[in-house]
């Protein structure tokens, strides 16, 4: 059975998973990336160093995300969102980096997971400080959507 996701069933997913896809477009460009992400009041947390993406959504800030959960190939969620990119400077940055790290501390450890110690500048942790080392954005979703299929 195919069908959409309720609002509450959409807000569910996007809190339960942590990996998101994020779409970008530039100058008929178009770049999809996968990115960590941390959901709260409305938007995607997320953390990054300088790149292609970063330099996209500097100049185009309308993105595109999806979020899937998939079970097998008749049983998944997926949804899809629209929001608008924005960094995040000083208590605000911090705030979000500390949703980072809290969503984060108790996934397992890959290569391309930063420990959440080293979310810091090394300014920031002689100083115990909270600043964070990678900058913080935040995607505010104004727009979501989402489907389902249950195989029976």
């Amino acid at each position: 059975m195919l069908g959409e996701l309720s609002p509450r069933e959409i807000e569910e997913l996007l809190q339960s998973e942590v990996i998101a896809r994020l779409g970008c477009h530039l100058d008929g460009r178009t770049y999809v990336v996968p990115i960590t992400y941390a959901y709260a009041d409305g938007g995607l947390l997320w953390h990054s160093t300088q790149g292609l993406k970063l330099e996209m959504l500097r100049k185009n800030p309308k993105v595109c995300v999806q979020v899937d959960h998939v079970d097998n190939l008749a049983s998944w969620r997926s949804v899809i969102a629209w929001g608008e990119f924005e960094e995040l400077k000083g208590a605000a940055a911090e705030h979000a980096m500390a949703q980072l790290r809290s969503r984060f501390v108790a996934l397992t450890l890959s290569e391309t997971r930063v420990m959440p110690s080293k979310l810091r500048s090394s300014e920031a942790r002689e100083r115990g400080a909270a600043a964070p080392l990678a900058p913080v954005y935040r995607i505010r979703l104004t727009e979501k959507t989402g489907r389902f299929e249950r195989g029976g």
